[in-house]
């Protein structure tokens, strides 16, 4: 909890600041990066030479330059947990990314697991495997 005091009002604010963690993922290329993820309406909210983080709704993702990551052994990812599994899909597969399951970038269509949970997934140009989980 952040408390905020104000001197010129009788009134204190208090606003709840939740924890969460953010993915750090690797990008060969941050501008083919930027735009590999600006197609599914992700934003830049920071970028310089050392780090870039890209923002959609409250998702998050935090990217480092790796140039030397070699995509088709990368064994990084992360899990988007989303409230609309369904049209986040629609919106990776609206952009003529296939549904293979070689190559990259890549989607796998959701399916219910036995687990009981709807997963996507989505791998994209650095062979990072983003996971799409239906809240």
């Amino acid at each position: 909890m952040l408390r905020l005091v104000s001197a010129t009002s009788r009134f204190d604010l208090e606003i709840a600041v939740t924890d969460h963690a953010t993915p750090n993922l690797p990008s060969r290329d941050f501008e083919t990066t930027s735009r590999f993820y600006s197609q599914f309406g992700f934003e830049q909210g920071w970028r310089d030479d050392g780090w870039m983080i890209m923002k959609r709704g409250e998702l998050t993702l935090e990217f480092f330059p790796h140039p030397e990551v070699d995509p088709l052994t990368s064994c990084f990812s992360c899990c988007l947990r989303l409230d609309d599994l369904d049209a986040f899909y629609a919106i990776c597969k609206a952009t003529g990314l296939p549904e293979t399951c070689m190559g990259q970038p890549r989607l796998h269509a959701p399916k219910t697991e036995e687990s009981g949970l709807r997963i996507g997934a989505l791998v994209d140009p650095d062979g990072t495997l983003i996971r799409l989980i239906q809240n």
